[in-house]
């Protein structure tokens, strides 16, 4: 399931972001790619411990957790730490696959390994305007077909991580974005999407105001599915 989500920042959240990205030094992109992206990724990212990188990836977590469509969409177990990139005219990410696994480093010593972070969705923040720069695509390959993807600033698209994705070259301007994985409750994709679109279907009988006691039952359903497939 492709997902966007939007205003998950503000103009303002936006503004402070990109204010604070152009003061901090950025580092080669493929610090942290696998060998085989590591082939096709050319790019800027801040370095994962860069105190830049860790302030503004809080206030995304913070972002996130009252975003209530990321919420319900992800069940989110463990959010790896929001990494920042920046695409300059000619930069591009070829096709690739996410790392099943990364590991969360924060708070570690030097040499530990971190927390294991099973990589069920992958996600994308953009943090500049579609009319800042041309190409800079986000494609998703979807059983359905080839997703182009550019969002507002300010906006999220969520995808599974099993995704064969690319960054198409940018050819004019700069494309600022913060992107992360998450390890969901429910790891099956699939049991996610009946989860999702059953909470969707009982908020909106809920917005009509009815009392009607199958709405209770729904709800039940809704939990009982969610103890059946959770893993913790």
């Amino acid at each position: 399931m492709l997902l966007e989500i939007p205003n998950v920042l503000t103009a303002e959240q936006v503004a402070d972001f990109r204010a604070r990205l152009t003061r901090t030094a950025w580092a080669d992109g493929r610090v942290t790619a696998g060998h085989q992206s590591a082939r096709v990724k050319h790019n800027l990212q801040l370095p994962e411990l860069d105190p830049v990188a860790q302030e503004l990836g809080a206030e995304v977590r913070g972002a996130l957790e009252r975003s209530p469509l990321f919420l319900v969409a992800a069940l989110p177990r463990r959010i790896f730490p929001p990494l920042f990139n920046c695409y300059r005219s000619g930069d591009t990410f070829g096709n690739h696959i996410d790392n099943a696994v990364r590991y969360d480093r924060t708070g570690c010593a030097p040499g530990v390994s971190g927390e294991p972070v099973r990589t069920d969705l992958s996600a994308t923040l953009f943090l500049s305007s579609p009319d800042e720069y041309d190409g800079g695509e986000l494609v998703v390959e979807d059983p359905s077909g080839s997703r182009r993807i550019k969002l507002a600033a300010g906006d999220l698209i969520l995808y599974p991580s099993t995704s064969v994705h690319r960054v198409e070259p940018v050819s004019r301007g700069m494309r600022f974005a913060s992107f992360f994985w998450l390890q969901s409750l429910v790891r099956s994709a699939e049991h996610r999407r009946v989860l999702f679109d059953l909470d969707v279907a009982i908020q909106k009988l809920d917005q009509t105001g009815s009392d009607h006691p199958a709405l209770v039952e729904l709800v039940g359903v809704y939990h009982n599915l969610l103890r059946l497939w959770i893993d913790v």
